[in-house]
């Protein structure tokens, strides 16, 4: 889902989202591109004592990124977030309303 920021904005015909909130699962880390973020965030894991891929089920969630259409993100994600909303709203926190 792609958002805004500034939830004001919305009605700008001239703004565009910044803002990218999405659901991984741990499918989608185990079958991570290698050197990607989600595939260190696995080796992080799988480097612990635990040393199970299920241990990975830890990082499944909500996250979100700065990220404008047709551009790649700004920086990793942050995340998880156990709702989609929260993961919405720590986007949106620190916003002068």
């Amino acid at each position: 889902m792609q958002a805004y920021s500034d939830p004001s904005r919305e009605d700008d015909p001239y703004a565009l989202p910044d803002i990218e909130v999405f659901y991984m699962d741990v499918r989608d880390f185990v079958e991570a591109e290698p050197h990607s973020w989600a595939d260190m965030a696995t080796r992080d894991i799988n480097a612990s004592p635990f040393n199970n891929l299920t241990d990975c089920s830890s990082l499944e969630g909500w996250y979100w990124w700065a990220c404008s259409p047709g551009c790649l993100p700004d920086g990793e994600p942050s995340g998880p977030f156990a709702t989609e909303a929260e993961a919405l709203e720590d986007a949106r926190d620190g916003l002068d309303d």
